[in-house]
């Protein structure tokens, strides 16, 4: 920690978010970014053009309380809007989250690998991590983590389906779980790729919030929706969170453009839904490919796959780089985001000589 400053000593504990990499330029060959989990397909017909029309007034503030896609989204999903509150992305209420629970001397429960930011928040908080390794087969060991709730438990982090695996938390499972939870600590369930999922067991995290006031459901616009650059996330919890929720998200965060983006979204949810399974049906066309040339997979409801490789993660990654690939690189294993078809052609390809050359 810097000594030349005066800043706080959780600081030197708190790693910072690394984004993923982007593509280098190969001569002759398109490159992909394949490293950030971004939809691939471009935007809604007529998207851009609410956008464009959202944009014309960039002087004025816009709505803090986000009103008119409140509404619509309580519609949508059946609750009433005080259930219901927006951020600059879901990552900025995951933030949110930990600041209306954690403080030195507390404790939150996440699984590991999962995403990168419940480590960092839980660090710039002061809390200690209990930090739960998955199962073999790369899925929440939600036994190992209800028995690490103690008393000073503020907060739990599932990741359904959990990034960077792609596995899916099943319902009967999470029941389990949930049994076992102090009513007290808040279970926050990340559903950011929930469209993405095929698996008919995984939990609804809809559902389970009617018998659960103590979970908080956070999801996005960035994935299924596309619109990632935006920033526009949302939380669905009991109106009592969601009013202490209000006190730590930052006022305007949620731009005008965002929430016209976001409001044609929502109107257009079906076609969403549509787009969500194909990125899904290629994700499993890539599983299978690799899955033939003997790699071990694991299943996955995101839209990104998970290659197990531990220390050869990183010369994975360069063969990738190497071939005009971006992939995400996280020491046990890479993520890789679905693209468009010729990109997915090339990571079997690029997987084909490498396990030729390594095994």
């Amino acid at each position: 920690m810097t000594e030349k400053f005066a800043v706080r000593s959780a600081l030197s504990t708190t790693p910072a978010y690394i984004p993923g990499k982007p593509p280098q330029a190969v001569e002759g060959i398109e490159s992909y970014k394949l490293s950030s989990n971004e939809n691939h397909l471009p935007p809604l017909p007529g998207l851009t053009d609410v956008i464009a029309a959202a944009a014309t007034t960039p002087a004025l503030y816009a709505d803090p309380a986000v009103s008119a896609l409140t509404a619509e989204l309580a519609a949508h999903l059946d609750r009433p809007a005080e259930m219901i509150l927006f951020s600059a992305g879901a990552s900025e209420m995951i933030s949110a989250l930990a600041n209306i629970t954690l403080e030195a001397g507390t404790e939150v429960v996440y699984p590991w690998p999962s995403f990168e930011m419940y480590p960092q928040i839980a660090s710039l908080r002061g809390a200690t991590h209990r930090r739960i390794g998955l199962t073999e087969d790369f899925r929440h060991d939600l036994d190992a983590m209800a028995d690490a709730i103690t008393d000073s438990t503020r907060l739990v982090f599932l990741c359904s389906p959990n990034n960077p695996t792609g596995s899916a938390i099943r319902t009967d499972e999470f029941e389990q779980f949930m049994a076992r939870v102090p009513q007290h600590v808040i279970v926050v369930l990340d559903e950011a790729y929930r469209e993405f999922c095929t698996d008919p067991e995984a939990v609804d995290g809809l559902t389970a919030l009617d018998a659960h006031p103590n979970l908080v459901l956070v999801r996005t616009f960035s994935k299924a929706h596309g619109l990632a650059g935006l920033r526009i996330g949302y939380a669905v919890a009991d109106p009592e969170i969601i009013l202490e929720l209000r006190k730590a998200v930052l006022p305007f965060a949620v731009t005008a453009v965002a929430q016209a983006a976001a409001r044609e979204s929502l109107s257009r949810v079906s076609e969403v839904e549509v787009r969500a399974k194909e990125i899904a049906a290629t994700r499993d066309e890539l599983i299978a490919g690799l899955r033939e040339q003997g790699w071990d997979v694991p299943d996955s409801h995101g839209n990104y796959v998970w290659l197990p490789l531990d220390a050869k993660s990183a010369d994975f990654e360069q063969a990738c780089l190497a071939a005009g690939i971006a992939v995400r690189n996280l020491q046990d294993g890479v993520r890789i985001s679905i693209g468009p078809d010729a990109s997915m052609r090339r990571v079997v390809d690029i997987a084909a000589e490498f396990r030729a050359r390594y095994h």
